[in-house]
């Protein structure tokens, strides 16, 4: 079987902010997000034959982090009328009959590499699609066997890809977000360090910890690796937090335990319909091609 694991966070953002007429429904709520998340997973059950599938979000938008960093992002400056959707969206997803986990005290790429970590190696498994661009789960990408599908751009990215995009192997994907930061999880990274210097130090030593102290040592090709070295020195707290804060958890108590319990066998009839009502889209009434009751 194949798992394909959907970041449905980014699926709503994504369709939040695509350039179409807003879409709302019989009581004049927004719903475009959710209606736009519907048609990309009926899609992807249709027409890219997943048959193994499960959708993360973030129920609210603070976790654990936040109280790890006070800069981390949270639900500020995200429109009122998207975060009025994940409750729907959410529920669009069960009547769809998706496996969902609402994240609140993790984050959906959390439960995304749980997921991915608990069931890659069994031998059923033989592969795991994990539908997202986000760089976060690059880390999680393992030869040809979980691999990152930007299903928008129709790019797979496997362990290689990794390499060539971001100039360092999975492993690193993490002390490569400290060193550079991340502006989407509000994390500014250390001063001095750029993509291309924190790539060329990392693709030799892998973590921050096997970095040199002593400059001579490094071998590499970046300008100013003296003064680079003294701000990782200058910034290590701060960069082994960074790192911390951009490490996914593989530890997420999601209730399955086995991956065929991520089958999907159909939309619910009677409450999918319904969904379908209050949305205002009769012309998803008949989309999806399984029912399971």
């Amino acid at each position: 079987m194949e798992l394909h694991l959907v970041d449905a966070t980014y699926e709503l953002f994504r369709a939040h902010y695509a350039p179409r007429p807003s879409v709302r429904g019989p009581d004049g709520r927004d719903v475009g997000a959710v209606v736009g998340l519907l048609y990309t997973l009926l899609m992807l059950l249709r027409h890219e034959g997943a048959t193994h599938v499960g959708c993360a979000t973030d129920h609210v938008i603070r976790s654990f982090r936040n109280e790890l960093y006070p800069g981390y992002k949270t639900e500020v400056g995200v429109p009122a009328e998207l975060l009025r959707q994940f409750p729907l969206a959410e529920r669009a997803m069960e009547a769809l009959g998706l496996v969902v986990w609402p994240m609140v005290e993790f984050e959906a790429d959390d439960a995304l590499a749980t997921a991915a970590v608990r069931w890659a190696d069994l031998p059923e498994v033989e592969r795991v699609w994990i539908c997202t661009p986000d760089k976060d789960l690059a880390q999680c990408v393992r030869g040809q066997r979980v691999v990152l599908r930007d299903r928008r751009r129709e790019r797979t990215v496997d362990e290689a890809g990794v390499i060539e995009k971001w100039g360092v192997p999975p492993e690193s994907i993490p002390d490569y977000l400290g060193l550079v930061g991340d502006a989407a999880d509000g994390f500014p990274g250390l001063a001095g360090w750029g993509a291309r210097s924190a790539a060329a130090v990392l693709a030799r030593f892998r973590h921050y910890e096997a970095i040199p102290t002593i400059v001579s040592e490094w071998h590499v090709d970046v300008r100013s690796p003296a003064g680079l070295n003294k701000m990782l020195r200058a910034g290590w707290d701060e960069a082994l937090l960074f790192r911390l804060l951009a490490t996914l958890r593989t530890d997420v108590p999601l209730p399955q335990r086995s991956p065929d319990e991520l089958r999907w066998r159909g939309a619910h009839r009677e409450p999918f319909l319904k969904l379908c009502e209050e949305l205002g889209t009769p012309q998803l009434a008949d989309r999806p091609h399984l029912w399971q009751d």
